[in-house]
């Protein structure tokens, strides 16, 4: 028996750290997808992020360092208690070790806080407010797919170059449109233009009229909206009723817009739209490949939440699988370690604040005699390189940035 222990005992120290190090714990690397599954933002994740995050563990091939990976998921309902609640419940009891998704902004900066505090992970694609790496930033989570620093940086600057220098803010009254609004506005000044005044409306509003009134008398050149969801697609489709646009006295600024908000407008009513993205489905091959695949499933093209979903479960598995372990801190640092080359990203890299980066591109929205094919939506107005899109760390707020 005595031989046989110490047999075991070398072939365990030849095996190397390799073998020391593979754990993972509960036998099951659990991932939860946490977004809006019925909501005015389930068009902008839901059934669609779920696939993403599916389709990567299918991908992966369903199991990472000899154990299965699992995907659950909850609606956050967009209320902070229920999504903090899930969270803690999830962390607590049903061992996840990663949430997806959690779009809506003040829940993610809500369930990030709860990552840390229970020692897991996080990654944010649905929501863009730029705090969470900001005064917001974690050691646990990964701001992913975009950020409103970097919608401002592309839709900002584009349309002042044109000479469109007087903005009004149409702004979603939550963490996220106040997020894009400071943003874009800072950007606004930063290139030489006004911000002539600014209005907030709830996000649940059905009725964007009075709204509108006061930006069409306001004058600006641009009537920014700053919000998302079925929202954001109402006051755009007012603004062209209420004759905002007509004879070109006023530009519509969509601060966010996801290419299912354009097919459910039409292009009549979104045509001639600027707006910056991470991903678009028909920009190369690859993203072509991906999104053929998606459609597939979901009889929908993939929007930059979508695939950020997608490439960030996947680099998450394969940093566990590098790693040797599920441990968060392991991982963490190993997913930071590890660039990103895939159809989504092109040496893409996470920051020690949590910002992943990459390219950003600026679009606009074709006219309906443009369009060639089906989801054939945007042009391509300019590529901003990752290092220019998102705030550099110099003027970062992230209390994990060493100055």
């Amino acid at each position: 028996m005595k031989k046989m222990t110490l047999a075991l005992a070398a072939g365990l120290a030849l095996a190397g750290p390799a073998y020391a190090q593979t754990k993972i714990s509960d036998d099951v690397v659990k991932i939860g997808v946490l977004t809006d599954m019925s909501g005015q933002f389930s068009h902008e994740a839901g059934e669609g992020s779920v696939t993403a995050v599916k389709m990567a563990v299918e991908d992966f091939g369903g199991t990472v360092l000899g154990k299965p990976i699992e995907v659950i998921v909850a609606d956050h309902q967009n209320r902070n208690e229920v999504a903090i609640a899930k969270a803690r419940e999830w962390y607590d009891v049903g061992k996840v070790d990663m949430i997806a998704n959690l779009i809506n902004s003040s829940i993610a900066l809500a369930v990030t806080n709860v990552a840390q505090e229970k020692s897991r992970i996080a990654i944010v694609n649905g929501s863009g407010s730029s705090r969470l790496t900001g005064d917001s930033c974690t050691p646990n989570s990964i701001h992913y797919a975009y950020d409103t620093y970097a919608l401002g940086q592309g839709t900002g600057k584009a349309l002042i170059k044109e000479g469109l220098n007087s903005w009004y803010f149409l702004t979603a009254d939550y963490a996220f449109g106040h997020a894009l609004e400071a943003d874009t506005a800072g950007v606004v000044k930063a290139n030489g233009g006004t911000v002539v005044g600014a209005i907030r409306y709830p996000i649940d509003t059905a009725d964007h009229s009075s709204f509108l009134l006061q930006a069409q008398a306001s004058k600006a050149k641009v009537v920014a909206i700053a919000g998302s969801g079925t929202t954001f697609i109402n006051a755009v489709k007012s603004a062209k009723d209420f004759g905002l646009t007509d004879g070109g006295k006023q530009t519509i600024a969509g601060l966010l817009v996801w290419i299912t908000d354009i097919d459910s407008m039409g292009l009549t009513a979104a045509q001639g739209l600027v707006l910056t993205n991470g991903f678009y489905w028909d920009r190369d091959e690859d993203t072509r490949a991906f999104s053929k695949k998606f459609f597939a499933k979901m009889k929908r093209m993939p929007h930059m939440g979508d695939a950020g979903d997608y490439s960030s479960t996947m680099h998450y598995l394969n940093a566990i699988k590098a790693a040797g372990t599920d441990d968060a801190k392991v991982v963490m640092a190993k997913m930071r370690e590890m660039p990103v080359n895939d159809f989504f990203a092109k040496n893409g890299r996470v920051r020690e604040d949590g910002r992943f980066i990459h390219d950003m591109y600026v679009y606009e929205v074709k006219k309906p005699s443009e369009s060639k094919y089906a989801w054939d939506y945007y042009k391509l107005h300019a590529v901003i390189p990752g290092d220019e899109a998102f705030r550099p760390l110099s003027e970062s707020k992230c209390p994990l940035i060493k100055k």
